[in-house]
């Protein structure tokens, strides 16, 4: 425990011990000014042998970094004492750092607040020289450092002689001046040595000042007020000062802050004229409106068209109360709610798995990684341990996280705060015993709402409602991927506008185009009408034929396979004539596991699938295919600013060559079950392929099992245009069409404003596809489409005329592909491939085959 000693003279000394073991050094001789200089503060520092920070001394947890590399304790005389382990280990970004302990936590000496990797620390930091400082000197009259090598948690290494009282801030009189707002520069933020280096500079007036961020604001002579607002890189913040020498303040500090402060790399931003609102120049740019007030445009999520009458969406009002029973009480009722919940979503994913879609039960598989956020728990227990009853805290908790998710800059990731609010829903209307009333939905409903959650879908009854519209969301949403599953038309990210319909309205939804038309004509609706009748009389004609080949009328064969998830997927696809399985999504497999699945239990469903195809009908297996943007949950990554371009596909692979081999021998072991083909995802240079090939070819070789067909997925430009030498290495090409047009293009395929423009027909991901296929064409190798492009009535023609040989397709639209297939002559689709790989637009390529006439 902590020693506060007394002397005779009445002065009180705070005696600090060992955070971890190792050589004391002078903190003047730690090679970074900020802390040499003392700038943050006197101290000592440590050249670690341990790995594990302890607590010098008993306190509180008030500050915690968001990099987890520092954590400040404070003790119960107000002194606060920041750890910072290494040195410019802010850069690491938690990488390598476990925190143990939460803010707001009570310690002990020697309880251990964060443990770190120091190996692999030490390869990318500066140094593991670790800072043990007073933030607050002024409460401290003398500084006692020790010499030698320390043992954590038993050895002394500062003993502080305590100032009589506490120094108050003084309060001067005057006037209070307030900056423009500034963009911070820094590349990690306000960090420590920032933090540092300000606090040094304000310490030189007698005026109070204090920095701010929206509604939140801290003493800027207090290194862990400034490091616990988290201030990061692009944040606008406000100096405001009081006092007399206020208008001297501001000018220096708010230059030296716009500046960064001095630290390296900090390259200003200029910031938003005074005049106008912060929250104006950070509004978003408008979304695309329609110049005719009879049409309200949005993103297309999920094809089709629809007629019918528009009805709102509206939330169930819940009364929430603040307070309720004791704490022990209260954190009972959460932990049963939570368990009540996770029983729910367990029933929805096991359900719609059954239906045979293990694409959406992967959704629920996701909300239930959320319900498991340790966090969440956390934070919602910490607000009821402050007399808060379970459902506030609850409810305060889950919508602030996602608020603060919807706000991130990754479409991808901010969608997914639509996900935890319905997590969080669930759980609150259990804590509050209020059933979920089942909706019952007129027919021929167009529903509108400003959001939709994948629970809300699971109760939607299709033959009822026709078609939504969100104002929120975009195509990549789980409840867009859901409504495609269910073959629900649907636009997402439509105008506003949108919710002030009245009930009742008369609706024409275009979801492929992303329309929507209001006040259309008793001539028009009956026109709709009955080519909606006219395509559901022609799928049940496909339907009647879907076993039938799908060979050109001058008799060139095209294979049309399945994209599936697993073994039910395959049962389905069988039952609507696919001639195999053109795309394996392995990551299934692993996203429904809660730790990576074993080579027996991978070999097993590989195996099961391969006999149920049977021998004739090929399936192609694609090696797991996650990373940053779809991580797995037992399987941690570091933060990537642009994890598109980051560790996916084979490159994780080779980073966790135990998941790699793994997945390898399975699919070997497997491949003597039926017609096994491997296909390698994200190969963008031949050293990639050269590399999964050998470990391939090792495995194979340990297993003593006859070679399997080998190609990779083409969607990424570079792989593309080598595609002549990729070709001497591999059996087959698969074109994944919807990555490699986003990195054509270089346009995120889920962004609400951008989406419309990210079209596979685009001249230049056709000039992509026509280079992989001359290129394999020379080699004798054929080439197959698995993105969704595949299954597009206006793309089937230019695929088949640039020479694809597969088209590998959502197992629905089976039927209509091969019917499409048997209308067309392969002479003509080649002259309609020319003249579209030299249009200059995916809108005039797309006029080359309109939708009405196909």
């Amino acid at each position: 425990m902590t020693t506060v000693q007394s002397s005779p003279a009445k002065t009180k000394t705070l005696v600090l011990v060992a955070p971890l073991s190792g050589q004391l050094v002078p903190i003047e001789t730690v090679p970074d000014p900020v802390f040499a200089q003392k700038m943050v503060g006197d101290g000592i520092s440590i050249d670690p042998t341990s790995q594990a920070l302890l607590a010098p001394c008993d306190g509180e947890i008030v500050q915690i970094h968001s990099a987890n590399h520092a954590a400040t304790v404070k003790t119960a005389e107000g002194i606060e004492i920041l750890m910072h382990i290494g040195l410019d280990t802010v850069a690491l970004k938690g990488e390598g750092f476990t925190p143990k302990v939460k803010v707001g936590d009570q310690v002990k000496a020697g309880d251990i607040l964060i443990e770190f990797d120091a190996d692999a620390v030490a390869q990318k930091a500066r140094s593991l020289l670790t800072q043990i400082v007073v933030t607050n000197g002024e409460r401290v009259a003398e500084f006692r450092p020790h010499v030698g090598f320390a043992n954590a948690a038993r050895d002394t290494v500062l003993t502080l002689v305590l100032a009589e009282g506490a120094i108050a801030e003084d309060e001067a009189a005057g006037l209070t001046i307030r900056s423009k707002g500034i963009i911070i520069p820094n590349p990690s933020g306000l960090h420590a040595r920032p933090s540092a280096v300000l606090a040094q500079l304000a310490k030189k007036y007698q005026s109070t000042i204090r920095i701010h961020r929206g509604s939140d604001s801290a003493n800027v002579r207090s290194v862990v007020a400034l490091m616990g607002m988290e201030i990061a890189r692009g944040d606008t913040v406000t100096l405001e000062a009081s006092g007399a020498d206020a208008e001297e303040a501001i000018a220096e500090l708010e230059e030296a802050v716009r500046t960064g402060l001095g630290e390296e790399g900090a390259t200003p931003i200029m910031s938003a004229p005074a005049s106008i609102a912060q929250s104006e120049v950070s509004a978003p740019a408008p979304r695309p409106k329609s110049d005719d007030p009879n049409i309200i445009l949005g993103v297309a999520a999920s094809s089709g068209l629809a007629v019918g009458n528009t009805l709102r969406a509206r939330r169930q009002e819940l009364n929430v109360p603040e307070t309720g029973d004791s704490p022990n009480a209260e954190r009972r009722k959460l932990e049963k709610a939570m368990a009540q919940a996770e029983l729910e979503i367990e029933n929805l994913r096991a359900k719609v798995h059954g239906q045979g879609d293990p694409g959406k039960a992967a959704i629920f598989s996701a909300h239930q990684e959320l319900l498991d956020d340790p966090e969440l728990a956390d934070i919602a227990t910490s607000a009821i341990d402050k007399g808060k009853s379970a459902a506030f805290a609850w409810q305060q908790t889950y919508t602030t996280q996602a608020d603060q998710l919807a706000q991130l800059k990754s479409t991808l990731l901010a969608e997914r705060a639509n996900d935890l609010r319905d997590v969080g829903d669930r759980v609150l209307r259990i804590l509050l015993g209020v059933e979920e009333k089942a909706q019952v939905y007129p027919e021929n409903t167009i529903l509108l709402a400003e959001d939709l959650t994948p629970s809300d879908m699971a109760t939607i009854d299709p033959s009822r409602v026709k078609g939504f519209c969100t104002v929120a969301g975009g195509a990549t949403s789980h409840v867009a991927i859901l409504a495609r599953s269910m073959g629900i038309p649907a636009i997402a990210g439509i105008e506003a506008r949108t919710l002030d319909l009245p009930d009742g309205t008369p609706v024409i939804l275009d979801g492929t185009r992303g329309k929507l038309r209001l006040n259309a004509t008793a001539t028009e609706i009956e026109a709709i009408q009955l080519r909606i009748a006219r395509q559901k009389a022609k799928q049940e004609e496909d339907l009647r034929h879907a076993f039938d080949l799908a060979h050109t009328q001058d008799g060139r064969h095209i294979e049309v396979v399945a994209n599936i998830g697993g073994l039910e997927d395959a049962e389905a696809a069988l039952k609507v004539g696919t001639e195999g399985v053109g795309l394996l999504r392995t990551e299934f497999v692993f996203m429904e596991a809660s730790s990576a699945p074993s080579e027996d239990e991978q070999e097993a469903i590989y195996a099961s699938i391969l006999k149920t195809l049977g021998p004739d009908k090929p399936m192609i297996i694609r090696t797991l295919d996650v990373g940053g943007d779809k991580p797995l949950p037992y399987l941690p990554m570091a933060h990537e600013e642009n994890p598109f371009l980051g560790e996916r596909g084979i490159r994780l692979g080779f980073d966790r060559p135990e998941l790699l081999r793994t997945q390898f021998r399975a699919i070997l072991k497997a491949s003597t079950s039926g017609h096994a083909r491997v296909m390698f995802p994200m190969i963008a240079r031949l050293e990639e392929l050269h590399m999964a090939k050998a470990v391939m070819e090792e495995e194979r070789q340990k297993l003593g099992v006859p070679p399997i067909e080998i190609g990779i997925m083409i969607e990424v430009p570079s792989a593309a245009v080598m595609a002549e030498r990729f070709a001497e290495q591999v059996d087959f090409f698969s074109i994944g069409t919807n990555d490699l047009t986003q990195y054509t293009l270089a346009m995120d395929r889920g962004h609400p404003k951008l989406a419309p423009f990210v079209d596979a027909l685009d001249p230049s991901v056709l000039r992509m596809i026509d280079l992989t296929v001359r290129g394999a064409d020379k080699h004798g190798k054929w080439v197959g489409v698995c993105g969704g492009v595949a299954g597009d009535p206006q793309a089937v023609p230019l695929l088949v005329g640039l020479g694809v040989k597969e088209l590998s397709v959502s197992i629905p639209v089976i039927p209509s592909v091969k019917a499409q297939v048997r209308t067309l002559s392969y002479a003509q689709c080649q002259e309609l491939a020319q003249k579209a790989l030299n249009l200059d637009s995916a809108a005039q390529v797309r006029d080359l085959v309109p939708l009405d006439d196909v």
